[in-house]
């Protein structure tokens, strides 16, 4: 990144990786080892889970027609069947999975099952076809199914939501990649992805050998009344949560990140301005934005945040929509706007952000059991980290977009990937919430896109 190395001890990290519950807090366990770590995947159609070994006993791995035929006879093995999903549970508040986890492995066949689980490189969600609705809506349906499942009656017991990467295939050929963030970021994930695809392309040279492969092996669970219970508390709060999320995705058209720098401006700047217009034409006001920003440039570095709105954002936005005030005017405006966030990333890019360092003098007063600092109690500090707009730029170089929630109730997430000559966006917003409204917002963020262009080529 800017002609200097990244730190890659993320990537090892994602495979054979897991979040795991606790009454009081989480912990991360990897399960890799230098040498000799698991090598099979989980793979769950149906709510019923499988293991399936990727790698011969000599080290090598099974060719495409190996695992082929593996999938082949899973989807044998898992015919709809009144199979609770199990997965569901690990869609609970923490808290709440924590205790029922204690209570799940208390059993050896579910204890057994579960350490699979988590052991797996990867799981890989066989999901069956949802709904077929209009061309314009697809792209917010899928993201929905990739990230949640649909509810309980759809895909979300093909989930086991605490393992770092789950590959989604649904019958009806879409697919995606869903991921937990303990371990890493959207970057990494991106890589992952852009390699993968490219691997794909590759024609396969190995032969599949005729030595006949074991059967898949297929994971089981003792429910009690106890689990039973936890299951159905799950079920409805997820339920819950799934019909409280609105997601509106599209595809912006009329230009892409070659248009600002042909104007010499930072594409990620110049996109970021443009949601905070959005939303001061959307609620009349700023407020507390953060961007992401990798940290990878330092050792086990993770993100910090870029605090999107500052002075001249605001002169901007509010100058925007002012018939009074020159085209001149505003083209100035704006290109100070840009100027000024493309400061603040190149500062946090170096590790001179707040947010992390304010993070770690919290967690160091409690870790040493101290008194923690006044200005963490103070309500400008509430306000300050009360997100209300949590963005993030994930590039690729695929046609693929990643969506996440917003970080507080009355607040929006907006995730977008810049390509040449387009731009994809999904936002997210609570439906409890009166006040947002992920579609408005969507479309809001279309009309600043459009209104830019124009304001810097008029003649177009």
């Amino acid at each position: 990144m800017r002609g200097r190395p990244l730190c890659m001890e993320l990537f090892p990290r994602l495979f054979s990786s897991c979040r795991i519950p606790g009454p009081k807090h989480d912990n991360m366990i990897h399960y890799g080892r230098p040498r000799r770590g698991p090598t099979h995947i989980t793979v769950v159609r149906n709510y019923q889970f499988f293991q399936l070994d990727v790698y011969n006993s000599d080290g090598t791995p099974l060719t495409q027609s190996q695992i082929h035929s593996q999938l082949c006879r899973i989807r044998a093995q898992s015919w709809k069947t009144d199979k609770e999903p199990m997965g569901i549970l690990t869609s609970d508040h923490r808290h709440t999975w924590g205790q029922a986890y204690t209570r799940l492995l208390q059993d050896k066949i579910n204890k057994e099952s579960v350490r699979l689980i988590e052991k797996g490189l990867f799981t890989l969600c066989l999901d069956s076809p949802v709904m077929t609705i209009c061309d314009e809506k697809y792209s917010s349906r899928m993201a929905a199914q990739i990230l949640h499942g649909g509810g309980t009656y759809s895909n979300s017991g093909n989930r086991w939501f605490d393992k770092t990467l789950q590959f989604v295939v649904s019958e009806d050929g879409s697919w995606g990649l869903l991921y937990e963030q303990a371990t890493a970021e959207g970057l990494p994930i991106a890589t992952l992805l852009d390699h993968i695809l490219q691997y794909c392309k590759k024609p396969e040279t190995v032969r599949a050998p005729l030595v006949p492969l074991p059967m898949p092996k297929k994971l089981y669970f003792y429910i009690d009344r106890a689990i039973k219970w936890d299951l159905e508390m799950a079920k409805q709060n997820l339920n819950i949560l799934i019909n409280d999320l609105d997601i509106s995705c599209f595809n912006f058209l009329r230009f892409g990140k070659e248009f600002p720098k042909q104007l010499h401006l930072s594409p990620n700047s110049f996109i970021q301005v443009a949601i905070q217009l959005a939303y001061y034409r959307v609620h009349g006001e700023v407020c507390a934005s953060c961007d992401i920003a990798s940290l990878r440039m330092f050792r086990g570095g993770r993100t910090d945040y870029i605090r999107s709105p500052t002075n001249q954002t605001l002169r901007f936005v509010q100058a925007f929509d002012d018939p009074a005030l020159s085209r001149e005017v505003k083209v100035e405006l704006l290109c100070e706007a840009v100027e000024a966030y493309s400061q603040l990333t190149d500062q946090a890019l170096k590790g001179q952000g707040i947010d992390r360092h304010l993070l770690g003098l919290k967690l160091q007063a409690i870790e040493e059991g101290l008194s923690v600092p006044r200005m963490f109690m103070d309500t400008a500090y509430g306000l300050a980290t009360h997100w209300k707009l949590r963005t993030g730029q994930v590039p690729t170089n695929t046609d693929s977009v990643m969506c996440f929630g917003p970080l507080v109730p009355d607040g929006y997430a907006v995730c977008y990937n810049p390509q040449p000559d387009h731009v994809h966006f999904s936002i997210t917003a609570f439906n409890c919430c009166e006040e947002t409204n992920a579609e408005k917002l969507a479309v809001t963020i279309q009309s600043a896109l459009h209104d830019l262009h124009e304001l810097l080529q008029p003649a177009a």
